[in-house]
């Protein structure tokens, strides 16, 4: 569905407002980076390995995955506002038992159970596809995820600063708090934008077909998964490389990693003024490119040992750049190849950018080492940002078969 319809702010009877749609997305993003400057101080506090630590990063992309395949035909079948309302609550419920938890096993198996709050930003997605067409819709999210980009800039540092005063329940107490508030407000806001198309899982699966027989549909998810995946790289590693490498404090470390969130904001203001006007493709071009730049001249420094912590994060806002300009616009591509689709689309693109990133953190986290420094995530990144670039050509290249 579209609408001109005015949207009102608690009015049910109207689409949710896009501060609700904001919020949702944002606790989602907070949910990722808030607890990552106090991962090295929890691998102590459950007395773990580091690689046992951080599988509450890789695992929670893995389970967010495995949630999203099912989050997207739900959605479309019963509508978005229960679905949010429901995930959304279990959200809440696990990230109050992970402030308990006795040991690292009980609290990792909290940690997975909070990757519901990732269906907040799926359905987010679709709700903007199902009151938008294509090219205002990428400019719609861009504008979206611009507002998004502010809650992991200075969630890490918020993270950072209630761990050095009262450890690193503090930030998973925050968590709880800012949940309920954005339940209530989406229980009072967000009206239904999905009738539900009435069909079982098992029907609506039987439109994967048609999706994964779409070059263009691969493309672009191609293109978000290694796009995001360079990202959780960084996530994957982030903690490791601050505090080993260049010996930062959980504060620092906060403040280090609101660098690519700077760069993500700007890019998030392009896309929202510039998607309609240009196009969502050559915006895609130009983040990949810019990504790509930023991150190659990262790993060349690292490997002539010209590197600090001010040049390694100081050039992940490149890929900060890069990334807001592409995910919006790819995102609204991959939702676009079958519109009556949205939440399928949602779900299962968000399912394969998650289980890629799940796949790419582990591995970012096994293969750090303190002889090395950062270059093995410097290389890792380049290698993600190589690929999203060869992905949108390929999505381009169909396009001009196809006219």
């Amino acid at each position: 569905m579209t609408t001109s319809a005015p949207i009102k702010l608690l009015d049910r009877s109207t689409p949710p407002h896009v501060s609700t749609l904001i919020l949702l997305t944002g606790i989602s993003a907070l949910n990722m980076s808030i607890f990552l400057p106090s991962l090295n101080g929890m691998t102590q506090y459950f007395a773990t390995d580091y690689s046992v630590m951080q599988f509450a990063v890789s695992g929670y992309f893995l389970m967010t995955a495995i949630l999203m395949l099912f989050v997207g035909p739900l959605s479309d079948r019963y509508g978005r506002r229960p679905i949010v309302l429901w995930f959304l609550g279990m959200f809440i419920a696990a990230t109050v038992a992970a402030i308990f938890a006795p040991n690292v096993w009980i609290f990792l198996f909290c940690r997975m159970m909070q990757a519901s709050v990732a269906a907040c930003m799926t359905i987010s997605r679709a709700v903007i596809r199902d009151i938008y067409p294509t090219d205002q819709a990428a400019s719609k999210l861009g504008y979206v995820t611009m507002g998004m980009a502010v809650v992991p800039m200075v969630g890490p540092i918020i993270g950072g600063a209630l761990d050095q005063i009262a450890g690193w329940q503090a930030s998973f107490t925050f968590l709880a708090a800012c949940a309920i508030g954005i339940w209530t407000l989406s229980y009072f806001d967000q009206g239904e934008t999905a009738k539900g198309t009435g069909l079982t899982f098992r029907q609506q699966a039987a439109n994967y077909p048609e999706l994964f027989r779409s070059v263009r549909f691969w493309g672009y998810v191609a293109c978000t998964t290694f796009t995001a995946g360079a990202y959780y790289a960084l996530l994957g590693g982030a903690s490791f490389v601050a505090s080993v490498v260049f010996n930062l404090t959980p504060t620092q470390t906060g403040i280090a990693l609101a660098a690519p969130t700077t760069g993500y904001l700007v890019g998030n203001f392009l896309s929202g003024r510039y998607s309609v006007r240009a196009g969502i493709n050559l915006l895609i071009l130009i983040g990949c490119s810019v990504t790509l730049f930023g991150l190659v001249v990262s790993m060349i420094l690292s490997i002539l040992d010209l590197s600090s912590a001010l040049v390694f994060f100081g050039l992940i806002t490149f890929m900060g750049l890069g990334n807001g300009l592409t995910m919006p616009n790819a995102t609204a591509g991959s939702l676009s190849v079958r519109p009556e689709l949205a939440g399928t689309a949602s779900g299962l693109g968000a399912a394969i950018m998650m289980g890629g990133g799940a796949a790419i953190s582990a591995f970012a986290g096994s293969m750090l080492n303190p002889d090395y420094g950062e270059l093995p995530l410097s290389i890792l990144m380049v290698t993600c940002g190589a690929l999203s670039l060869l992905s949108i050509l390929l999505v381009m290249r169909r396009e001009a078969t196809l006219a």
